[in-house]
């Protein structure tokens, strides 16, 4: 696979427990993230926030209700507010889905490190009290209303490193 400059671009620093949305070389927005409670890892079943070069696969839940619960990528007929109180408590996929790819096949494509195939997503949370916290299972979480700007700004194959 050969891989395309974009002229915009995400960066997400753990560290910051950040995203960037950066359009010409420079940061036009950036939002408070979740990254993963575990330390980062590529290794599938680690739980671990992923690291490297990726790209956005696939986008999924255009259209949808704010706060919509997804399960296997399928929208569900509620949003996280009128989930059953014992699926409030797990932390939930809601309001739109951006699927990652990975780009380097010694990190984070292929084998056991997979992030297309560990279902590494940026997705909305039913716990935003959360943000800016390590809290996620491998997965970039944002607010409900952060998802949905970051979705409509952002394209299909746009590149996204994480560090």
């Amino acid at each position: 696979m050969s891989i395309q400059a974009t002229t915009q671009k995400l960066i997400v620093l753990i560290s910051e427990q950040k995203i960037f949305l950066v359009k010409d070389k420079l940061i036009v927005k950036s939002y408070t993230i979740s990254t993963s409670k575990n330390p980062p890892s590529n290794k599938e079943n680690s739980y671990g926030t992923p690291t490297g070069l990726h790209m956005i696969g696939e986008k999924i839940g255009d259209n949808q209700p704010i706060g919509t619960v997804f399960r296997a990528r399928v929208p569900q007929p509620y949003t996280y507010l009128e989930a059953p109180e014992e699926e409030k408590n797990k932390n939930l996929i809601t309001t739109r889905i951006i699927r990652l790819r990975g780009l380097d096949p010694k990190l984070n494509s292929g084998d056991t490190c997979d992030s297309f195939n560990r279902y590494i997503y940026i997705h909305g949370t039913n716990h935003e009290n959360r943000l800016g916290k390590r809290f996620s299972s491998g997965c970039i979480e944002l607010s409900n209303k952060d998802c949905i700007e970051l979705f409509s700004l952002t394209k299909k194959d746009d590149l996204i490193w994480i560090k």
